[in-house]
């Protein structure tokens, strides 16, 4: 809301205010009482009335953008880049209209909606890279909630390499680095997508997790409320007189609230996917039910932070499967901690052994940097932007697993000649 505005609003009360003040002691507790129901005013809330109705489209075209060649995210009409602020002193309303872009059309977010961007990167997933999409739990009955992963068509089958790609938290959906890089930059550094494309270019089969989908939101049913007569042995008389009394009360304080906040959004409740409740879960969950099922001799993980983390805590559940079917970990930016995750000394010794961290930096890409844990060997991604780093370090990646399989195949201890690799690395 815009200073002059607020002025406006305000101003008979510090006019009303300044009239008090100069009166006397009563006068005071007047201007006491004004200032208490000033400060009891959220100016941004009563504004909500002023502003258009939160009803945005539900696909890109009604937004009037599209993504050009070169997977940028473009008005249709002006060629321009996607504006935040599309009505001036509405930062609310943008918000909104941003959220909405990301959520689907309308801000509630129902049990099967989605946002719009995640479901153009699933339909790119689907088609663009023929990658199919399996619900989860595999046994799950038609009536309970329900999430899903993308496999390629040899993920389960591929007798040799089999690469798994985890993203982080917050928003994003499996497919997706950073949503704010696909909206503001392009598919390429913002997607999934070039490492799937290029993994199955290279003979790898392809599992793409999906971490954050860990519940369904339904609009939360209404509780009626009990009449106080329900229960009382109070005369009929008084039991009448109260309950009017009841009913006065709550239509006032239905009105102010919808004065207050006329655009309220709906109270929703969350409906857990069972056994993939969490990004620790779910990675668990794949692992027992597909991964560890797939006929790939090698497994490579891709995991850019929580899905660093997650992949930690999958690898404290599940050491000795880990350690016997995964031949090279490439993290971006992780959030893990083998510390707090309590993780083994064991588990500890094999990731630095296998696991390689490209962090957030300034330094030049595959630049060794420094760490505080004893864990992975940790090289900068070549840049200082957190969501970057998995697209940054993409050429990376894919040089550290195909040195990592070449020495699986050449030494029955690996782990001697990733060690010679990890200290190439220090002596950058």
């Amino acid at each position: 809301m815009s200073v002059s505005l607020r002025s406006l609003i305000l101003l008979p009360i510090w006019i009303s205010m300044a009239q008090i003040q100069q009166g006397g002691p009563d006068e005071k507790e007047k201007t006491t009482a004004l200032k208490d129901l000033l400060s009891r005013i959220d100016l941004d809330e009563l504004m909500k009335k002023d502003e258009p109705p939160l009803d945005f489209p539900d696909t890109l075209e009604g937004f009037e953008y599209a993504f050009n060649e070169k997977g940028q995210l473009r008005h249709i009409k002006t060629g321009e880049p996607f504006v935040f602020n599309y009505r001036e002193d509405l930062h609310r309303w943008n918000q909104k209209r941003y959220e909405a872009l990301g959520e689907g059309g309308s801000i509630i977010l129902q049990s099967h909606q989605q946002h719009i961007i995640t479901k153009y990167v699933y339909e790119l997933l689907e088609k663009d890279c023929n990658l199919k999409k399996i619900s989860i739990p595999v046994d799950a009955t038609e009536s309970e909630p329900k999430s899903f992963i993308f496999m390629s068509e040899d993920a389960l089958t591929n007798p040799q390499k089999l690469m798994v790609l985890i993203h982080g938290s917050g928003v994003v959906r499996a497919g997706q680095w950073a949503r704010r890089l696909i909206i503001n930059e392009d598919l390429d550094s913002g997607t999934q997508i070039p490492f799937i494309k290029r993994a199955m270019d290279e003979g790898y089969g392809v599992i793409v997790l999906n971490p954050n989908e860990n519940y369904i939101e339904v609009e939360k049913p209404k509780i009626p409320v009990q009449s106080s007569s329900d229960s009382s042995d109070e005369p009929a008389e008084k039991r009448e007189r109260k309950d009017k009394v009841s009913k006065e009360t709550k239509k006032r304080r239905d009105f102010y609230e919808k004065y207050r906040n006329p655009q309220r959004e709906k109270e929703m409740m969350q409906l857990y996917i069972r056994e993939n409740g969490s990004p620790e879960e779910h990675a668990v969950y794949v692992w027992d039910h597909f991964i560890a099922q797939s006929a790939a001799e090698k497994v490579f993980f891709v995991a850019h932070s929580y899905g660093g983390l997650a992949f930690v805590e999958l690898m404290i559940q599940r050491e000795a499967d880990v350690k016997s079917k995964v031949a090279a970990v490439a993290l971006t930016d992780s959030v893990h901690n083998v510390w707090h995750q309590e993780a083994g000394k064991t588990i500890r010794e094999w990731m630095r052994e296998n696991c390689c961290n490209w962090v957030s930096s300034s330094e030049p890409l595959d630049t060794s940097v420094e760490s505080m844990l004893p864990d992975c060997p940790r090289v900068s991604a070549g840049t200082d932007r957190h969501e970057l780093t998995s697209w940054k370090s993409f050429p990376s990646i894919f040089k550290f697993f195909t040195e990592a399989s070449e020495a699986k195949n050449s030494s029955p201890k690996p782990a001697l000649t990733r060690r010679s690799h990890r200290i190439k690395h220090e002596e950058l």
